[in-house]
């Protein structure tokens, strides 16, 4: 196995040394990025004059069929080797023979490393984009083959007051159009470079570097070395924004296992995406949901590891910077597969609308509705809110339903209530219309 260092070396590498260094079972994964960017290098060599046409023509060859294989998944790798580019480097030897030691000229693992990872991250992060731009379409599809349905609101998980159901997806529509807007951010703040080598720069000139490498993404040179090569910040961007993907998909991934069970019983989740138990014949369990919500921790984890990781680090490059490729490879691969099991279970779900219903003829949920009412009356709203308080508690003690109590009883507590009144009052959709302060809460358009 060779090495892209050793020469200042007179003994061998202890072999609990290379095994605890080695890197290659993770950042095999960089094998295609590390193609592209050495496409892009060579290219720059020969701009630069380092590298003949034929030289380049060459490489260009090995390399290409190298990235070839991968794409088509005959690649494979030999994890006895340090890392992935000290291998892509050792099979392009083999392939094009002398040629190939030029390869490294005016480089350096360490902008190399750079440049594959943010190439990673930005294929990665296009990848989610698009998932959650599919998992938006599956609820707002959802919301709006609801649209008439209301639902109980719940605050504190108590009965809060009725909301559209609607509204209630829309939430976490709004919630995946900040993360999208989040990932968009992070992929603005990605520059390509090259050019950095160790830390200080190389001796090619900057324009040089000014390359296409692919129709929709160009290079160019670092405008500070020293933090090119130590940089790790988009890491941590995209861990956050993938943390706060997950702990979104986690709070509706929790609605629906609430939902689910027999307490609640507002919907019923397609058996295809439940198992059952290994002793209980009558269990249906969630699982998939509840592996989602779990797995939030671990983006959490990953965020955490990077962060207290890079912390303490002197300038520049540190060998525990490669500790940042576990994680970002771990998180990116929890948030495709939760999208994707996310957008093929949504479609799925049936409303268990009688049970809904049921829990709507809760009369507290429209105490609210009741006192904005006093209060359009003239009744200030602190007197309002005692007055209707009193009536809720009047309700709970005595077990009467407030909308069959006698108009003189309901004066009993205001003049301004009848039994005509409240029962106009204690209906879930004139609940919902009444409430007028959000901006195009008519139409679907909202979503759209």
């Amino acid at each position: 196995m060779s090495k892209m260092w050793g020469g200042r070396f007179k003994k061998k590498t202890n072999s609990l040394v290379e095994e605890f260094t080695r890197s290659i079972h993770f950042d095999k994964r960089l094998a295609e990025y590390d193609c592209l960017g050495s496409l892009a290098h060579i290219a720059v060599l020969k701009k630069a004059g380092f590298l003949s046409s034929r030289e380049y023509k060459k490489l260009e060859g090995g390399i290409k069929a190298i990235l070839d294989s991968i794409k088509k998944g005959s690649f494979k790798v030999d994890d006895s080797f340090e890392d992935i580019h000290t291998y892509i480097q050792d099979l392009l030897e083999k392939k094009v023979g002398r040629a190939a030691l030029k390869l490294h000229t005016s480089r350096s693992r360490n902008d190399q490393v750079a440049l594959d990872t943010k190439l990673y991250c930005m294929k990665n992060t296009s990848t989610a984009l698009g998932l959650l731009s599919g998992l938006i379409k599956e609820l707002v599809r959802l919301a709006r083959n609801n649209l008439t349905q209301v639902i109980p609101a719940y605050t504190h998980l108590q009965h809060a007051m009725p909301v559209s159901l609607y509204d209630y997806f829309g939430a976490y529509v709004e919630m995946l159009s900040r993360d999208v807007r989040r990932l968009k951010n992070v992929l603005d703040n990605i520059r390509l470079v090259m050019g950095a080598g160790a830390v200080a720069g190389t001796v090619i000139d900057a324009s040089k570097y000014n390359i296409k490498m692919m129709p929709s993404c160009s290079l160019s040179s670092p405008v500070n070395s020293v933090d090119t090569v130590s940089d790790r910040d988009f890491v941590i961007e995209i861990l956050s924004a993938l943390s706060i993907i997950g702990m979104h998909l986690s709070r509706l991934a929790e609605d629906m296992i609430l939902w689910s069970t027999k307490e609640f019983g507002f919907i019923e989740i397609d058996e295809a995406f439940c198992t059952g138990s290994s002793l209980m014949p009558q269990k249906k369990n969630p699982d998939a949901l509840e592996l989602i919500r779990g797995n939030t921790g671990r983006l959490y984890g990953n965020l955490m590891s990077v962060l207290v990781m890079m912390k303490g680090l002197p300038l520049s490059y540190n060998r525990d910077m490669q500790l940042d490729k576990e994680p970002l490879f771990g998180s990116f691969e929890i948030i495709q597969k939760e999208l994707e099991v996310m957008i093929a279970l949504l479609p799925n779900i049936k409303f268990k609308r009688e049970n809904i219903e049921k829990e709507l003829q809760d009369e507290c949920l429209y105490a609210t509705d009741m006192a904005d009412y006093l209060v359009q009356k003239g009744v200030a709203f602190k007197d309002a809110h005692a007055i209707i308080g009193k009536l809720v508690a009047y309700k709970l003690k005595t077990g009467k339903e407030i909308k069959k109590m006698s108009d003189e009883m309901l004066k009993s507590f205001t003049p301004l209530l009848t039994n005509r009144v409240v029962r106009g009052i204690i209906n879930p959709r004139a609940s919902v219309r009444s409430k007028k302060s959000v901006k195009g809460k008519k139409g679907v358009s909202r979503y759209a």
